[in-house]
Formats: C-alpha cells, structure tokens, sequence
C-alpha cells in the first residue's frame, strides 16, 4: 500500500542520529543521504522512511503514530534502547500488549521533533 513516508525534522543531524538508532536496531540502513535529507530502506536509492530537513517542521497531532515492523522481540528491545540513547523519549517500554493481541510485542518511543514511532512484532515465539 505505501511506498515511503516523510517526515519534517527541524534538525537533521540529531534525527539522523536517532533514526541510524532506532532503524539500525530493525535491520534498515540508510540509503541515501544529502544537505536536505536522510533516507532509510534495506536497498541503496530505495527509502522507506525519509527525512527532510524542514526548519518549520511540527510533528502530526494526537493520534498519529507510525509502526515498524521488528523481525524479533530482541529487536523491538535494542529499537527503544537505542534510540533513548539518542535524543528520543519513552513512550512504552518494550512488552507483551495483550489488549491488541496475545502475541503483540511492541515498544513506543517519541523522537527528538515529536513524532510517535513504534516498533512491533505480532507472532508467537
């Protein structure tokens, strides 16, 4: 359904940091990078998740957040580590959410310009 996703950052260099973070922690890499913005993805020149340097930036309003997909329940773990390392602040410690399922592990976190991000995986061990 969705081919990438961009976010406005007011300041590229700390979100850099903090997706390298977090997105490493998933297994995703930057892709590609310039002055204006940082690309995250699996393939060089491929981005899923976009930065973009927008001065006036503000995050969307409650409600909002966007989920990515950890491969492991470890990775969810090392995806809020990580990133509260780097600027981010916590929103959900790593855990078992069982009002969204019996096998729902997630991890909430907010990044430095306040979007709401998730990681999760939906599986039995």
């Amino acid at each position: 359904m969705l081919h990438h996703i961009s976010f406005g950052v007011r300041d590229l260099a700390l979100a850099g940091a903090f997706y390298d973070a977090a997105m490493g922690a998933l297994g995703f890499r930057r892709v590609f990078e310039d002055d204006d913005a940082i690309g995250y993805g699996l393939e060089d020149d491929k981005d899923l998740l976009c930065l973009k340097l927008r001065p006036e930036a503000v995050a969307p309003g409650a409600g909002f957040h966007m989920a990515f997909t950890a491969p492991t329940r470890a990775a969810v773990d090392a995806f809020h580590a990580a990133a509260l390392r780097v600027g981010g602040s916590d929103n959900g410690a790593p855990g078992l959410r069982p009002d969204y399922g019996d096998h729902y592990y997630a991890a909430f976190l907010v990044d430095p310009d306040g979007h709401h991000i998730e990681a999760v995986i939906n599986k039995s061990l």
